[in-house]
């Protein structure tokens, strides 16, 4: 044990740790245990973010919450606490707050050409995300690197990029340090954090409109409910491939609403029929042929599309899924082939 450890625990000897109250309140047995309310999350996330909380605390604490499953009110609290410490400028303007933290695996990130495309009809999107926290996937921000397409390091590079593309993603290492450091927990705790989920509701720059992804669907409701309790005008939840915003086409895909204060849901239908294969191999270079026109693939254009239609319904520009993948399919007609140049 390492001295500084030893001199950390002989000044607890005699007193109990602050943050100590809510590791209990988690983890006091079966009968004694409860959920944090919106208040106490709210306070536990900020010692948190203030690095007030020892490791050893804070790997009990996340897997406390990911054994019972964090609920609304907690996400609530812990959302509510990050926006205070990010403390984002409300000088700028953004459409559609777009969350980027599962990675993918089986196929490539073709979310990101859905974006574009809605760029080039000035809906602007602010995009954040995390990378490296999963071994063996496919990161947005590494994505990018490779399509030349640089991400925003302050909320200038944000407000900058938003005014010429109408599109900008910020790492999670930029938008809140600590988050970052604590996802990372992932290596060495096997399972992914509570910090996953909050991270995708955090909207920082308070978009009126808020998309979603899941990878279990038992956390949609969590995720509506949360939306619903942090003011959110109107957001949209949904299963995504791999847990990204991104539109499964050979499967029925349950959307979940927020909107003007009341919860709703949709069902949209399954557009192709079988189910694909895992890639071997995720060439990012595909992603250019798509965009370009000059590579053909069923999959990624209806996976493109349909992600776009769900963004179009929540921004209220269709008033169905029909109307809205019409929509979406002319926006694909017209998108500006030349904002991702040959590599």
């Amino acid at each position: 044990m390492s001295l500084t450890r030893r001199k950390k625990l002989a000044q607890l000897k005699d007193s109990e740790h602050p943050f100590a109250m809510y590791v209990r309140i988690l983890g006091k047995g079966k009968t004694g245990s409860r959920s944090l309310t919106e208040e106490e999350a709210y306070q536990a996330m900020s010692m948190i973010l203030r690095c007030e909380v020892e490791d050893l605390q804070l790997g009990a604490f996340l897997m406390l919450l990911r054994v019972k499953e964090e609920s609304a009110d907690e996400l609530t609290g812990f959302v509510r606490a990050v926006k205070d410490n990010v403390n984002a400028p409300s000088s700028i303007a953004v459409d559609l707050d777009w969350s980027s933290y599962a990675g993918k695996k089986r196929q490539l990130p073709w979310f990101l050409l859905s974006c574009f495309a809605l760029a080039d009809q000035g809906i602007s999107i602010y995009m954040h995300g995390a990378s490296g926290h999963t071994i063996g996937r496919l990161y947005t921000e590494d994505v990018l690197v490779q399509l030349g397409i640089p991400h925003a390091k302050n909320w200038k590079d944000v407000g900058a990029q938003l005014k010429e593309h109408h599109f900008s993603f910020m790492p999670l290492d930029y938008l809140c340090p600590e988050l970052k450091r604590i996802i990372e927990f992932r290596n060495y705790l096997g399972l992914r954090s509570p910090v996953h989920t909050l991270s995708r509701l955090i909207n920082p720059l308070s978009a009126n409109y808020s998309l979603q992804s899941i990878f279990h669907p038992a956390y949609g409701e969590s995720h509506q409910i949360a939306a619903l309790q942090l003011n959110q005008p109107n957001a949209a939840v949904f299963k995504g491939e791999g847990g990204e915003i991104e539109r499964k086409p050979e499967a029925t895909c349950t959307v979940k609403y927020v909107r003007d204060g009341t919860m709703h849901e949709e069902q949209w239908e399954r557009i192709l029929s079988g189910r694909q294969t895992q890639q071997e191999q995720l060439n990012i270079h595909q992603l250019r042929h798509i965009w370009q026109g000059t590579e053909t693939n069923d999959y990624a254009t209806q996976s493109i599309i349909s992600t776009m239609a769900i963004a179009l319904r929540l921004l209220e520009k269709a008033e169905t899924p029909q109307t809205a993948m019409a929509l979406a399919q002319q926006y694909w007609q017209q998108r500006n082939i030349d904002r991702l140049p040959a590599g």
